[in-house]
């Protein structure tokens, strides 16, 4: 059972609860780190927030905010955090199998709400190939 953390800005949450809800009747362990209404708000902070709560290598996160673009950013400023904004299904299989992140980025005003659970789900269903991918992510770190 996966633990998810979920957490949003104003222009994420209502897609944010609607990803939260449905993935919970998968029986993974949720967890929203806000917002918890759609009055305006900071990103960064939200996306702190989560990333810091990682506790163990087997956690994902969900970060959505109006384009992805500011949460991707974010995150991926932690240390261990591989955060992919992903627009279609495939860019969510191949940032899980070839790239292994850990924090899917969603854009609310970009994708619509059943695309967005098509690209949840395939993000948390793909497994990381390893291999030659693992030695490329190697390099990443500097």
């Amino acid at each position: 059972m996966s633990r998810i953390y979920f957490a949003s800005d104003h222009a994420g949450f209502n897609l944010k609860t609607l990803l939260s809800q449905h993935v919970a009747k998968r029986q993974h362990i949720i967890f929203d780190m806000g917002a918890y209404t759609n009055e305006s708000c900071d990103y960064p902070l939200f996306a702190h927030k989560l990333c810091e709560a990682f506790e163990y290598p087997a956690d994902f996160g969900v970060l959505v905010c109006g384009t992805g673009i500011g949460m991707a950013m974010a995150a991926n400023r932690h240390s261990g955090i591989r955060a992919a904004l992903c627009a279609t299904e495939l860019h969510a299989r191949l940032a899980r199998a070839h790239n292994n992140a850990n924090v899917l980025c969603l854009g609310a005003r970009i994708t619509g709400d059943e695309l967005a659970i098509a690209i949840t789900e395939t993000f948390l269903a793909t497994d990381f190939e390893g291999g030659r991918h693992q030695k490329r992510l190697d390099m990443i770190n500097i």
